[in-house]
């Protein structure tokens, strides 16, 4: 690949991020200023600075019908700064300026995609044209389009027009070629094509007419229809062609660029090769040509790089951490379509929207997350009546929630709706015959896990956002893809809950490692509350025969892990080993192991791909690492193991 498609490159990944950012930004300054119910002059200038700069940047990279879109948003709230909205127009420019939101993104995901760009949207051009002469016919004012001509021994035509401009009693608009004092190919633009200009004010044509014939070196002046388009970016809307005293000069102001924009795949590389000093680093430390050797100076220097390493890796995680904000305004914005849609009141409340996670998680849990709003949108939160008769606020609440727990990161999805029916669930799980067990044994945790199946729908109704047979299996396949869990709680008629627990990071964890006859296993370090030495007085057992152990008045029960991974132990009297008290974040239990060898960092790596057929996750095995000698060391997936044994 030559430099000048690197550059290029370069330059398209800036554009689509920049873009891609701005409308995110758009679109959360609509969803807040919608519920405010007002729209102030701080957020009408970001509307506008993000579509002039989305306008500059588009006609840059030559999409055309993405630059003359933003480019008549941008007509739209010119009028809104200098006049305001109509109060009759505020419902219809949300609506609006959403739709052009969706039509742009829709536009950069073709890009992203390599797809073939709109050749045009009239319908959308349409709207935005009608609504600014709505707003101009309210405000008593009238747009004229004019075609004005200088004579042709007439010198610096640029700065003629800006002169002219100043003699019209209104407000200029829109002017071509635009930036008449700076752009240095405006007097020659003007003196081949002459100059072209749009003008919202109170006189009629006959007096603007007399105004400009009136001026030096004008040679005519011709009212049109509307402006000619030559070009995406010869259309702009300029301060600088606003008479001088209406031009409001705001001081500059000097602002050192503390922040850069990085490839996330570099990001990755860094990632992966701290992962690798890591292990390099244990494999020298703990290399067994040192065993028995007195090394004090190697050990310091050894504490030294560990120390560093640590900082190392607290720094690269950091830089790919980021505020999951974003993905939660995203739900914002599906909340406020599908409540106009489905004529539903809910209030959509956002808890923690600042928890900082790994940037390649954010993305895995959006589509999850956006699956559990529609749902809960569509048939979890009932309609006004509906509300009104069973004695509910008749506006719904969903409330989404992000919070730090240990080294896991919990999102919770609550609403206020009808709630899921259990017996439901277990009728359809019987016509399906997805049912594992019998009916009777079953916990209702595990009737609502049922939910999680592929194709399982309790929806009998197909709609626009459910009932296509797409269930909550594609929450659950995209939450553990990320090294996540789903939690489902609901009580009929008060509403649902789901819970994701996620990981923060994926690629390195603190962790204990224990020893259970030859094999070595890794524990999260989050997942341990302590370890310790137990006698046979200890233990009990519950009417089943299972293994128990009161610690400090509390009983938890024993988990042999030579028992459920079927291989050989060194110990089998309690006494012998080692008892690990692990909490999974919804139960506790005492793990037994032969040793206990000490805390580590460890670099998480997926198993190999052809295991994915022996289910590997759900018998409590969630990856691997690679120990200091080069062996290989499961990392153990507490929760599932105290939820299966």
């Amino acid at each position: 690949m030559s430099d000048a498609d690197n550059i290029n490159d370069s330059v398209l990944e800036m554009y689509l991020f920049e873009s891609s950012t701005l409308l995110e930004q758009l679109d959360g300054i609509l969803i807040e200023s919608e519920k405010d119910g007002e729209l102030s002059s701080q957020s009408v200038d970001e509307i506008f600075r993000i579509m002039h700069t989305i306008k500059g940047s588009s006609a840059m990279m030559d999409y055309e019908v993405i630059a003359q879109v933003c480019h008549k948003l941008e007509d739209l709230f010119y009028i809104i700064r200098e006049n305001g909205i109509p109060t009759d127009c505020f419902n219809e420019l949300f609506d609006l300026v959403l739709r052009v939101s969706d039509f742009l993104k829709d536009e950069i995901a073709k890009i992203q995609q390599n797809q073939n760009l709109s050749t045009g949207n009239d319908q959308l051009l349409s709207e935005i044209l009608s609504l600014l002469d709505k707003m101009t016919i309210q405000d008593q004012k009238k747009t004229y389009y004019l075609h004005i001509r200088f004579s042709a021994d007439c010198q610096m035509e640029n700065i003629r027009a800006f002169m002219l401009l100043d003699k019209l009693d209104g407000q200029v608009l829109i002017t071509i070629p635009d930036e008449l004092q700076t752009n240095q190919d405006a007097s020659g633009l003007i003196k081949e094509n002459g100059f072209y200009c749009s003008i919202s004010t109170n006189q009629s044509e006959k007096q603007i007419r007399e105004a400009i014939l009136g001026t030096l070196s004008v040679q005519s002046c011709d009212f049109i229809d509307s402006l000619p388009i030559p070009g995406c970016n010869s259309e702009h809307i300029s301060n600088e062609t606003k008479p001088p005293s209406s031009v409001k000069h705001t001081p500059s102001i000097t602002v050192k660029q503390n922040l850069i924009n990085v490839d996330l795949n570099k990001l990755d590389e860094l990632m992966d090769l701290v992962g690798e000093i890591v292990i390099a680093e244990s494999m020298v430390t703990g290399n067994s040509d040192l065993a028995g050797l007195e090394l004090d100076n190697f050990r310091k220097s050894a504490r030294q790089l560990g120390k560093l390493m640590n900082e190392l890796q607290d720094i690269v995680m950091s830089i790919r951490m980021i505020p999951i904000a974003s993905t939660f305004h995203k739900m914002s914005r599906i909340v406020r379509d599908m409540s106009k849609k489905l004529a539903k009141d809910v209030d959509f409340i956002m808890v923690g929207e600042s928890t900082e996670m790994d940037k390649t998680i954010i993305d895995g849990i959006a589509d999850p997350l956006m699956h559990l709003v529609r749902n809960a949108m569509d048939h979890g939160i009932e309609n006004r009546e509906e509300r009104i008769a069973a004695n509910k606020n008749p506006t719904g609440k969903l409330v989404l929630s992000a919070q730090n727990v240990g080294g896991d990161i919990i999102i919770s999805m609550n609403d206020d709706g009808k709630g899921i029916d259990p017996d439901g669930i277990l009728e359809k799980a019987k016509e399906k015959n997805l049912l594992s067990k019998p009916e009777n044994e079953m916990t209702e945790r595990e009737i609502f896990n049922l939910l999680t199946l592929p194709g399982f729908s309790t929806n009998s109704v197909v709609t626009e956002f459910s009932g296509r047979g797409v269930g909550m299996d594609v929450v659950r396949k995209g939450v553990e893809k990320v090294g996540g869990t789903v939690t489902i709680e609901s009580s009929k008629g008060l509403g649902t809950n789901v819970f994701f627990k996620i990981p923060l990071t994926l690629a390195i964890i603190e962790s204990m490692e224990i020893k259970v006859g030859e094999h070595i296993y890794t524990i999260p370090i989050t997942n341990v509350r302590e370890s310790f030495k137990a006698s046979k007085e200890q233990l009990l057992c519950d009417p089943d025969g299972n293994e128990m152990i009161m610690i400090r008045g509390v009983c938890y029960p024993i988990i042999r892990l030579h028992t459920i991974f079927n291989v050989v132990g060194d110990f089998t009297e309690i006494e012998d080993g080692i008892l690990l008290l692990v909490d999974s974040g919804e139960c506790l239990a005492c793990i037994f192991a032969d040793k206990l060898i000490g805390k580590n960092q460890v670099v998480v790596k997926p198993l190999p791909f052809y295991l994915n057929h022996y289910a590997t996750k759900g018998c409590g095995i969630a990856g691997c690492t690679i120990m200091g000698n080069g062996n290989i060391s499961l990392i153990l997936d507490i929760r599932a193991i105290l939820n299966r044994y």
